[in-house]
């Protein structure tokens, strides 16, 4: 009997997002794209102008501040249709249109930068002193004013911006390849139930405890990316090339100062990240000499990973129980966040389940009218807290945009998975405290472990392999299929160690992960984490005013820069004090895991 995956239309509603709260339909989003061009249209009319007084500068601002909301909510209508079934003509015709409409506008606007930049300070003083109104974008024009040495002149802005559709277009062209073109070979287990293999369902069949569903659906996947290995890595190749020629003229030393450079952080962060880990890579190893003789297996496999270690402990999570421990495990955050979780939980900000065409993977979308997610979720303990993590990215984009100006609550990447992994640590903290029994313990910690392999470790080397990558590419060097995937074994030998047999084909599954397309993203989740550590500590600890400077981070949007914003909550990003603390809990629980087992 085959495990089959449904169609969209036969998705029940109650299941599914409300993607009508954005536009109640196609023709009313089709009004909101005229209704945009419009207005970058009449925005366009102060070209020449922004130096010209405060009431004209302070008119543009407002403008445009309406106009890059709409923008949002017509670009995040198209890609919510889009993701819920990514095979289906009109969604792409809709996320194609959103796309031309946003480098449009951006086109248009181009001059906005350079006439910012050319204002005298002292004249820019005086306009504050002139309209106090305009001070609530002040913070916004000095970030402009920051990346002063990186932005061009009226005409080089306008080209850089109408490149930008055509900048998108390996990564477009990677997640149709992935989510819609490309096919498994399903696996049948010895009882004859046979499993439909999909980017979707891969992590849910690496759970399997039967090990050859485990290596036949390792195999199957891999197989998948072979057949297109040569195109991935074009893609992969096209998107480094965008960014180099982004980076280039700009003005930037190298794609990955231009990325970091882009939300403030420096990049001494990313690299101190990478040596803390390295200093600490023996933990890893240790975790996998623990895994092996726990699994009882002579090798070690890639496909054995994720399995549980021991083979009694099944934890069956419906999404009714994962949505109460949610929200019972975040109380201690207070009645407002409670109040909007609850909200979110029950009007359809969420779209649940997995079906045929729907964007693989989780996400959360901050959305003025609210956030949306989308999970594929599988009752299982992972699923669980992907729903904690998910809905705490939905959190920190509904307080951010409840509480700052639109111009100020987009919060930045470098701050993203801070309040996500907070709430799976406050999940994983309430489920210990409830469950004395010595199996769902073990289950529990073994869950932790993994989230400190899978978010610190493997970001951290995912981080490793794309600051290779682009190094490379700024070197000179072709990025082949041989050679990433030989710079990718290099580094799966190296954070796994000796214990942990590299197949064959891990070298190629740099082609599956998309953050690879996101541009410097991933080091953030094993910053995030650490950060995310620490927060919870604080919280669950009483520390006094702990919870309110939470909450006040969680408004914070993009008030201030990112690692301001996190120590004003508590935590210290300049250092690699939370990477070292966070490693070390990691090393305490495998203490604890061991002492389990032995029992």
């Amino acid at each position: 009997m085959t495990k089959s995956i449904p169609a969209r239309d036969s998705v029940p509603k109650e299941y599914t997002w409300a993607v009508e709260d954005l536009f109640p339909s196609v023709p009313l989003w089709e009004a909101a794209c005229g209704r945009a061009r419009r207005m970058a249209q009449e925005a366009a009319g102060y070209e020449g102008k922004l130096g010209n007084g405060a009431s004209d500068l302070l008119s543009y601002c407002r403008l445009t501040e309406e106009l890059w909301g709409l923008l949002s909510d017509i670009g995040g209508y198209a890609s919510r249709i889009q993701d819920q079934d990514t095979a289906d003509a009109n969604g792409q015709a809709l996320n194609a249109k959103a796309s031309a409409l946003w480098t449009e506008c951006s086109s248009l606007l181009a001059f906005e930068e350079p006439e910012i930049l050319a204002i005298p300070e002292e004249r820019l003083e005086a306009f504050y002193q002139e309209n106090p109104q305009l001070l609530a974008y002040r913070r916004s024009i000095e970030e402009t004013r920051r990346l002063g040495d990186h932005i061009l002149a009226p005409e080089l802005e306008r080209v850089l911006a109408g490149a930008g559709q055509m900048a998108r277009t390996a990564q477009n062209a990677y997640g149709m390849l992935c989510n819609a073109d490309l096919t498994f070979a399903p696996v049948t287990d010895a009882a004859g139930q046979t499993y439909e293999v999909t980017n979707g369902s891969y992590l849910t069949l690496m759970e399997n405890p039967d090990r050859n569903v485990r290596k036949a659906a390792f195999e199957s996947l891999y197989g998948g990316y072979q057949k297109v290995i040569n195109t991935a890595a074009a893609l992969l190749g096209g998107q480094i090339e965008k960014q180099k020629f982004f980076a280039a003229n700009r003005k930037y030393e190298s794609t990955m100062q231009a990325a970091l450079h882009a939300t403030n952080v420096p990049v001494s962060v990313y690299q101190n990240l990478i040596e803390a880990v390295h200093e600490d890579i023996g933990f890893l190893h240790r975790y996998m000499r623990l895994r092996k003789k726990c699994m009882g297996v002579e090798q070690l496999h890639m496909y054995d990973l994720y399995a549980p270690m021991t083979a009694d402990v099944d934890l069956e999570v419906p999404f009714e129980k994962g949505k109460e421990d949610v929200l019972a495990a975040t109380a201690v955050l207070g009645e407002e966040y409670t109040r909007v979780l609850k909200e979110g939980f029950e009007n359809r900000w969420i779209d649940r389940y997995e079906n045929r065409g729907k964007r693989s993977g989780a996400y959360s979308a901050g959305q003025r009218v609210h956030p949306f997610v989308l999970l594929n979720y599988k009752d299982t303990l992972d699923s669980e807290f992907t729903l904690a993590h998910e809905m705490g990215h939905a959190m920190h984009s509904w307080f951010s945009n409840r509480y700052q100006r639109p111009v100020d609550s987009r919060y930045v990447i470098f701050v993203a998975e801070v309040a996500s992994t907070c709430n799976e640590a406050l999940l994983m903290r309430y489920l210990l405290e409830h469950n004395q029994d010595k199996r769902v313990r073990i289950c529990l910690i073994q869950y932790f472990l993994e989230q400190f392999r899978t978010t610190v470790y493997r970001q951290t080397m995912f981080a490793e392999f794309e600051m290779q990558i682009n190094a490379a590419s700024e070197r000179g060097e072709s990025l082949t299929p041989a050679l990433l995937n030989r710079m990718y074994r290099e580094l799966n030998q190296y954070y796994y160690g000796p214990e942990v047999v590299c197949d064959p084909q891990i070298d190629m599954e740099w082609a599956r992960i998309p953050h690879f397309y996101y541009n410097f993203y991933v080091f953030q989740y094993a910053t995030g984490f650490s950060a995310a550590m620490a927060l919870s500590e604080r919280i669950l600890s009483g520390k006094e005013g702990a919870v309110k400077e939470y909450l006040s981070f969680l408004s914070g949007g993009c008030s201030k820069d990112p690692v301001s914003l996190l120590k004003g909550a508590g935590v210290d990003m300049r250092t690699a004090e939370p990477v070292r603390a966070a490693l070390a809990l990691f090393d305490s629980l495998l203490d604890e895991m061991e002492e389990l087992l032995g029992e």
